[in-house]
């Protein structure tokens, strides 16, 4: 038995409970779960109302009057609105017809399975950001078969090796000790004092990690912190599916989420790309920093970044990141933003977003491959149609 089916006893059996917050000022007051059909009369307005904790079978219709649920009705009607607007209709009728009514209820359910998702992910999530899920479209709920997670998930057959050597640093920024962890790989450190990459786009970032002297506040530790913004997954009007966009500005430059999946094979990747081809979904990422050993699988473990769109004129740039683990085959990739971003705005990245890896020539031999006409990777087979919308749009995806 739930709690709200254990609240909505109490108030049957007139019981108190302060651990399910009925006392003896609300023991009569009932809680309204949504909303789910409309009528009116001359005189009044009525709703019809699903109550929390009992079922529909339950529902009654209660006056306008009656009721103290500003938010749900203020939310019924917008979705009233818009399901009138899609029939071609200007104004809300006496009584509801029957597809109406169903559409509203069925608005409603999926809203509270979004809402319990989104409460899941909060509570699954290891970093600042918090994660809000908006669906105004049509009547998708969750995605099935998609489980959130907050670091790489190791395949069969790999295994991670912590390799890193720490620093000795006071201060990383501004008195490194032999360069601090990137010098120890012959790089540049790769942020400044406000936390802003500032090396170009293919030179990778080396982090401090759990064995260096320096403290958690230490400015060269920038994507082992996490998301920092909230951010909300949005189901898309044009057809993209789900998207992700910022409820906060984001400065350019600035670290936003990392593409986080299940570490894979490029065998095992392979024969994922076969079924992902035939389903249309793109969900693997080649780790081809250095070789082409390994692949991050996002399609049904993964963060927030596998709600991320594709745009040819993105947002977003694709970093090599390393941290506590340095074998140049297995980065972090760390999403970075090109320009400023407004709040409201979605955010993207380019899905073949070509980064120079530690040979350039090679990068110039994948680039005429391609232009050849020849595939840059095995697992991209099918020709993918590109919805973007930009006007520099390449019309495909890959």
């Amino acid at each position: 038995m739930s709690w709200s089916e254990l609240e909505a006893l109490c108030r049957i059996e007139r019981l108190r409970s302060d651990q399910l917050g009925v006392n003896r000022a609300n023991v009569n007051e009932y809680e309204v779960e949504f909303l789910c059909d409309y009528k009116k009369t001359k005189e009044e307005e009525f709703y019809l109302v699903k109550w929390k904790g009992f079922p529909e079978s339950d529902n009654s219709w209660e006056p306008k009057r009656n009721l103290r649920c500003p938010k749900l009705m203020k939310q019924f009607h917008l979705d009233l609105d818009r399901e009138l607007r899609r029939h071609k209709r200007r104004c809300i009728p006496k009584k509801l017809d029957k597809e109406v009514a169903s559409f509203l209820l069925q608005k409603a359910k999926v809203r509270q399975s979004l809402q319990r998702w989104e409460a899941h992910l909060n509570q699954t999530r290891n970093h600042p950001g918090r994660i809000f899920v908006m669906n105004d479209v049509d009547l998708e709920g969750p995605p099935k078969n998609f489980t959130y997670i907050n670091n790489y998930k190791v395949g069969q057959g790999i295994v991670l090796n912590e390799m890193a050597v720490g620093c000795e640093c006071k201060n990383c920024l501004e008195e490194p000790v032999n360069g601090c962890c990137p010098g120890a790989s012959l790089h540049r450190m790769a942020y400044n004092d406000r936390g802003q990459v500032r090396i170009r786009p293919g030179k990778p970032i080396y982090e401090c990690n759990s064995r260096c002297s320096c403290g958690p506040d230490c400015p060269n530790r920038v994507v082992q912190k996490g998301i920092q913004f909230n951010l909300c997954i949005f189901k898309t009007e044009d057809g993209r599916g789900w998207g992700v966009r910022t409820l906060q500005h984001i400065k350019k430059n600035t670290f936003v989420m990392e593409y986080i999946g299940e570490i894979i094979t490029t065998d095992e990747a392979e024969r994922r790309g076969h079924v992902y081809d035939r389903q249309g979904s793109t969900y693997l990422f080649d780790l081809d920093y250095v070789e082409d050993v390994y692949t991050v699988d996002a399609a049904h473990q993964g963060n927030i970044s596998h709600f991320v769109n594709h745009s040819c004129n993105p947002n977003l740039q694709v970093f090599n990141v390393f941290i506590d683990n340095i074998d140049e085959r297995l980065p972090r990739i760390a999403l970075f933003s090109t320009r400023a971003i407004r709040a409201g705005e979605e955010l993207t990245f380019d899905y073949k977003m070509q980064i120079d890896p530690v040979d350039t020539e090679s990068t110039k031999m994948d680039s005429s491959f391609s232009l050849a006409g020849l595939p840059s990777s095995p697992k991209k087979r099918i020709r993918v149609e590109c919805r973007c919308g930009s006007d520099l749009c390449r019309k495909y995806l890959f």
